[in-house]
């Protein structure tokens, strides 16, 4: 054999071996590792109230409000020192809401921090967080809405939290959200929790189990690219919006699944889809049919009608936990692994 044939034939196998080295690249789903779950309340346990996002103009009866309820429960609360503060927008600087929130990430007492309102703000704020004693002292951080980013960030960090009614989503009468309130409570009490929901013409059929994730869907597609995005691989995607257009629903789904954000879902929970604004040029078809036609190349469960989001009738919902969904058209339910 010549010189040259030999050379040829070495050159070969390098070749062809590192092309076949790529196999190890193929697909396959690693298991999510396991969140901590922060303790579940019990009497004489401390919650703090802060306002990391927009500003709280003339709502300290609503706070005094959440003040009461927390106290009927056995339950203590403190005031963030900066929580009725004023900064144009938002309730304080970020650095007041960062140093509040902060605060009651580090205080050892403290077994909740519950957000006052959502609108805007926890994003300016989410860099400058520091998780180190709160892996010591862990506890649940709760809200919705704008306080998604703030899920996403718990999440990422290894931590289950509670989507869940906020300070100004209290009435004059309390039993306009009673079963708001009551799911609240089961949450942080740690009672569980299970959901039947009303069927959806629109559901796709089908069970899945994994992590429920998400929230807000405009926050989650602002977090895309960011180390606060969250990975849906496994898991079940809970979302819901309130005043946007269909087309810009349409357009932010296009995105994420441009993005991949769908391709190892397990399945869709879609909440509330609240006080949708309306085009010149109109869409043309029903949100549900909109959410549909975005997700029609992938085969997961996906459940209409779950009560949460920006209505009045909000149920709890622990981020991070394995939830059980069987959906179907006449009727699905949701089910946490307590």
């Amino acid at each position: 054999m010549s010189k040259i044939t030999i050379l040829f034939s070495l050159c070969c196998l390098l070749f062809f071996g590192e092309k076949e080295q790529p196999q190890v690249h193929e697909s396959k789903k690693i298991k999510p590792k396991t969140l901590i779950q922060p303790p579940y309340l019990k009497a004489g346990d401390t919650v703090a109230i802060v306002a990391p996002s927009g500003i709280l103009k003339n709502r300290q009866k609503e706070v005094q409000q959440a003040v009461d309820l927390l106290k009927n429960w056995g339950l203590h609360a403190i005031v963030g020192e900066h929580v009725f503060s004023q900064d144009n927008h938002f309730a304080g600087t970020d650095a007041q809401r960062c140093e509040d929130f902060q605060k009651a990430m580090d205080n050892p007492t403290v077994s909740a921090i519950w957000c006052a309102r959502g609108g805007y703000g926890t994003v300016r704020i989410l860099d400058k967080l520091d998780f180190t004693n709160f892996r010591e002292n862990a506890k649940w951080l709760i809200g919705y809405s704008d306080i998604t980013a703030l899920h996403n960030q718990f999440h990422n960090e290894g931590f289950e939290s509670i989507h869940a009614l906020m300070c100004t989503s209290l009435t004059d009468d309390l039993n306009d959200i009673s079963e708001s309130i009551e799911t609240f409570r089961k949450a942080i009490f740690g009672e569980p929790l299970t959901y039947t929901l009303e069927g959806s013409k629109y559901n796709r059929v089908g069970t899945a189990s994994g992590e429920l994730v998400g929230g807000n869907l405009t926050m989650l597609h602002t977090m895309l690219g960011s180390k606060t995005s969250i990975d849906t691989s496994g898991k079940i995607l809970f979302i819901e919006e309130i005043g946007e257009y269909k087309y810009h629903i349409d357009r932010m789904l296009q995105s994420m699944k441009r993005a991949g954000y769908f391709d190892e879902c397990a399945g869709v929970l879609v909440g509330d889809m609240s006080k949708l604004r309306k085009n010149t040029t109109l869409w043309g078809s029903s949100i549900e049919q909109l959410i549909l036609d975005a997700l029609s190349e992938y085969d997961f469960p996906i459940a209409f009608n779950m009560p949460a989001g920006h209505e009045k009738d909000n149920r709890a919902m622990i981020l991070g936990r394995t939830i059980e969904m069987k959906v179907g058209k006449e009727q699905s339910t949701v089910v946490f692994e307590e």
